[in-house]
């Protein structure tokens, strides 16, 4: 598992032996040549590379920092697979979350810092998307991709209110 530490705990009573599968998360402090390696040559030997996420960096106290896209996108190469990524931008994460609320994408709002991930995946899941320009905004993310977001705001403050002004006023 290279996932945080901390993620671990949620991971508690699954058996962690004679691992078959290598799942892959933020992880920092196990981004490293040892730990990469064990789960290259476990790819190799057919075990599924499954990924929370393949975001390309985060924001960080320092700055912006390299995300586990990086890592993800490397095992994939090198051992000649394709990871199942389980978590954002895929439309069944989407979906799945919203299933739970029992709300259909349409009547949906995702609000997020990252352009890709949180913007056009909630939008290709069918949900509108508000980028806010905080985090790990950069300026002229909502330039950079194919779907240009519902609508761009300066905070979560902001993109509420514009929720509540221009959305909700008209039904």
């Amino acid at each position: 598992m290279l996932i945080a530490d901390a993620a671990k705990e949620e991971f508690h009573g699954v058996g962690c032996g004679n691992e078959n599968a290598v799942l892959i998360g933020l992880a920092p402090e196990h981004f490293n040549y040892e730990c990469m390696t064990a789960a290259f040559r476990l790819l190799l030997d057919g075990a599924p590379l499954i990924a929370v996420h393949k975001a390309r960096y985060y924001k960080r106290g320092d700055g912006l920092a390299l995300g586990p896209g990086a890592f993800v996108t490397g095992l994939e190469y090198s051992a000649g697979c394709k990871a199942e990524v389980v978590g954002k931008p895929e439309t069944a994460f989407f979906h799945s979350a919203l299933q739970d609320l029992g709300c259909p994408p349409a009547e949906a709002v995702m609000i997020g810092d990252d352009v890709q991930d949180d913007v056009c995946g909630s939008m290709k899941a069918g949900l509108a998307g508000i980028l806010v320009k905080t985090g790990k905004y950069r300026p002229g993310d909502e330039n950079q991709v194919e779907l240009r977001p519902s609508h761009t705001a300066e905070d979560f403050p902001q993109a509420i209110d514009f929720i509540i002004n221009n959305w909700l006023q008209s039904q």
